[in-house]
């Protein structure tokens, strides 16, 4: 559940009051629920405020707009008026029947806003209602944790020395190797040199094996080895430094330090393909050198280096050489300007640094007086062209022992090392702090797992905003350290954050103690239990990912409903609601029905049903592609005893409603113009039976509709129909001769990977693969008509150069059917 922590607020509920509302027009407070919901929040704020300034709204539903409101200037960084909405709540009423993400809201505004006292106040009310939440939700509990899973892969880039502390430059990767230096023994603390090396295009890189969360490790087919990233040189051969006796250490636990022994001086530094050299011959001495940051457009470089600088060395009190930290200017063609930083000392160490995204920040490590204990991190602003005096990060991050290789994403939070802390795997391990807005406090720590983390030293993680990919070191493999590739393969959630809303359709008001009954289709029905709604309509949950579920509610009173809802191919990390209406047994409007026998009656809908003298047949009529009703449908009911016809037209809501007699069968027909005619059967209700109400909604499809097919997925570079595939193609078959007038478009997608041209022959081969599937169970091959797409139309932005996870890939091998006719 912890990671959940990293976003800023769960998505409230949609309030479903409408202010001045007519048919077919949203209300002003639906059109600010829509924007909100859209995570339009300007737009949002706009509508809630001008909703408030008319004073028409009931309390709980004022409530709900405050807390709307609050939420988006959350979301809009004002955490003035955030703060502002969220005490105005407190004021009227309470937070305690809420989501614990409003609570971490509040608390993350008021630390924005230097209130830190109280901050802390609702951080630990958050806490207590996340435990609260979590002990409510155990009923979904057996089926919906889940880890979240990375691919993680060992590089070509990495060879029998220490390569580690990656850092992204343009396209390419800046990164320290070095190993021990001649036969010294692995006690000794005569230790070679560190030095900057540099692959041009990230991309290039290639992987050769992945590792598993279980230490296992499958070899890459296709990976070729890349030769040793080091040019070999021989200790004192440039021509750039004078030799010294340096022998002390970076921050952090390495094996094998030092370069190779053979001289390339002369040589030009320039990589290729894939592969490492040099990275700049101005800023590698004989001298550590890395780990390194940049600035945003590359210009600035700042580094670790041996406390020294042309030509001299520096010694503190203890006659040891300390590590300091120096920047330098691109120009000339190589780093020119080299500075050191102005909080170096001769006495303690800085080092490790990383500048935040708009270069304002520094972070670093070191080990000066009056720290927490060991390695520190602290934090400097750069102002007026000036660093200022360093801060500690405090006893929230630092502790009594290590905490080393900061690095700070663009969404602003800290990624950092230590074994300093309770939980950790072993060795070193990585963590993630939240900071506040200034990023100079933290507001939580959180661990990662495995195999981000392993029993080895973890450290020098790198990666984007949202953990979709990036880099670590390791020394998990043989006891060296060597630089990792991750994939994040599922949602950045443990869990899916589900927040459901249950409502009466007719007057929109919440219903409380609601049965949810969740069936797992992943799991057995022994993990199925039910959850009851709270007074407010809501149930908590968390759903497992990759998995698909079928959420069934009952009450007293109203019909049940069912619906369904996946978590598969979900990695956009956001978390859902899911809104649930229910129909109580009370009349609520008339809709006309003609009989071919008797004329024109009226048929009531909606009784009560321990008052009905018969059954009812109802439902909504829909669009097959996005669920919205339909108007204007004519449905047909046929007594198949006596032959009769009655009919129905839907209006705006799509909703139809006729009385049938018990003991006998029925027939449902559903026809529109440019819609394809859809047939029900409905089967007796037994004569002696209480009278009860049937549900049968309908969908229906219309010429140029484009249906996906869900689970229509290949295995990369193979055309062949999965058992998955052929399960879902039964429900197309089924579609196909229940419209038999219906003829089809099959089109099938490729990911971006491999050939263009040879995805699009591919793409052709698994829809015509469809077709003959669908022809085997008896539909006619002039029905269908396969197409083959290719890569040109992906469902989301994997195209060629991003790296993106299988389910990612997976999610564009799909197939689709376009209606080409229909009747």
């Amino acid at each position: 559940m912890m990671i959940k922590l990293k976003y800023l607020c769960l998505a409230l509920l949609f309030s479903a009051v409408t202010l001045a509302q007519t048919p077919g027009r949203e209300s002003l407070l639906q059109q600010a629920n829509r924007h909100f919901d859209t995570q339009a929040y300007a737009k949002a704020v706009a509508l809630y405020q001008e909703i408030l300034s008319q004073n028409l709204l009931p309390i709980p539903q004022r409530q709900q707009v405050l807390l709307n409101l609050a939420s988006s200037y959350f979301n809009l960084g004002d955490h003035v008026k955030s703060e502002e909405f969220y005490k105005t709540i407190l004021s009227e009423g309470s937070l305690s029947e809420l989501p614990a993400s409003h609570y971490l809201n509040f608390a993350k505004a008021l630390a924005n806003n230097g209130k830190m006292q109280e901050s802390e106040k609702y951080y630990d009310l958050y806490q207590n209602r996340k435990l609260a939440e979590t002990q409510r939700s155990q009923g979904a509990e057996n089926y919906t944790k889940k880890r979240i899973t990375y691919r993680l892969d060992y590089l070509s880039i990495n060879t029998s020395n220490a390569e580690f502390s990656p850092m992204y430059y343009k396209d390419g990767l800046v990164f320290v190797s070095g190993k021990a230096a001649g036969a010294v023994s692995s006690e000794s603390t005569e230790k070679g040199y560190l030095d900057l090396f540099f692959v041009n295009k990230e991309s290039e890189i290639k992987s050769l094996t992945t590792l598993n969360a279980d230490g296992t490790e499958v070899e890459i087919k296709d990976a070729r080895q890349i030769p040793t990233p080091t040019q070999p040189r021989k200790l004192g051969s440039d021509s750039y430094t004078k030799s010294t006796s340096n022998d002390s250490r970076t921050l952090g636990s390495y094996s094998g330090y030092g370069l190779n022994d053979e001289s390339t001086r002369g040589q030009k530094s320039t990589a290729k393909s894939g592969k490492a050299v040099p990275f700049s011959k101005e800023l590698n001495t004989r001298f550590h050198e890395g780990p390194v940051t940049f600035s945003a457009d590359g210009s600035q470089i700042i580094f670790t280096r041996n406390n020294f600088n042309e030509g001299q060395k520096g010694v503190s009190d203890d006659n040891s050489i300390k590590l300091k930290l120096y920047s330098a200017q691109w120009g000339n063609g190589d780093w020119t300007n080299v500075q050191e930083l102005p909080f170096n000392s001769n006495d303690y160490s800085t080092a490790h640094p990383s500048l935040s995204k708009d270069g304002s920040l520094l972070y670093f490590v070191s080990d000066m007086p009056q720290g927490m204990g060991g390695k520190d991190i602290y934090v400097s602003r750069y102002n007026n062209g000036q660093w200022s005096t360093p801060i500690n990060l405090g006893k929230e991050l630092n502790t009594k022992q290590d905490e080393v290789f900061p690095f700070v994403d663009a969404r602003g939070n800290l990624y950092f090392s230590t074994a300093g802390r309770k939980g950790g795997y072993g060795g070193l391990d990585l963590y993630y702090a939240i900071l506040s807005k200034d990023g100079t406090k933290v507001i939580e720590v959180i661990h990662l797992d495995a195999p981000i983390n392993s029993k080895a030293d973890d450290f020098g993680l790198i990666t984007d905003a949202s953990r979709t990919t990036g880099y670590l070191s390791s020394n998990r493999r043989e006891g060296d350290d060597d630089i990792y590739r991750f994939t994040r393969e599922s949602s950045l959630y443990e869990c899916r954050e589900l927040l459901v809303r249950v409502f009466d359709n007719q007057t929109q008001q919440p219903l409380d103690s609601a049965t949810i009954t969740i069936k797992s289709k992943s799991e057995s029905p022994e993990a199925d239990k039910p959850l009851q709604t709270d007074a407010n309509g809501w149930a908590h949950l968390c759903l497992a990912s990759n998995n698909d579920f079928i959420f069934n509610i009952s009450k007293n009173g109203y019909l049940d409903n069912t619906i369904g809802f996946s978590t598969r191919y979900l990695t956009d990390d956001k978390p859902t609601r899911l809104e649930l209406g229910m129909e109580i047994f009370t009349a609520s409007n008339i809709i006309s029905s003609t009989t071919t026998e008797t004329g024109p009656n009226k048929t009531p809908i909606g009784d009560d049903v321990s008052e009905l003298k018969h059954s009812r047949v109802r439902g909504i009529v829909r669009t097959e592609t996005d669920r919205q009703p339909i108007e204007g449908v004519l449905v047909k009911l046929r007594n198949e005893c006596d032959k009769k016809i009655y009919e129905s037209i839907t209006g705006p809501d799509g909703r139809y409603d006729f009385e049938i007699a018990e003991g006998c069968d029925y027939t449902l027909i559903y026809s529109k113009d440019t819609y394809g005619t859809n047939t029900v059967k409905i089967n007796r209700v037994p004569k002696k039976a209480e009278p009860k109400v049937l549900s049968k909604d309908i969908g229906l499809l219309k010429k140029g509709d484009i249906v996906k097919l869900d689970n229509i997925y290949y295995d990369q570079g193979k055309d062949g129909i999965r058992p998955d595939a052929a399960r879902e193609l039964e429900k197309v078959v089924a579609t196909m001769k229940r419209y038999p007038s219906l003829q089809a478009e099959i089109l099938s997608h490729t990911d971006s990977r491999g050939d263009a041209n040879f995805n699009r022959v591919l793409s052709q081969k698994r829809a015509q693969a469809v077709v003959d599937y669908m022809v085997s169970k008896g539909i006619s091959r002039n029905r269908l008509k396969p197409t083959g797409m290719g890569e040109s139309t992906p469902v989301n932005g994997c195209v060629d150069g991003v790296i993106c996870t299988e389910a990612e890939y997976q999610r564009n091998r799909r197939t689709e059917f376009k209606v080409l006719e229909i009747r």
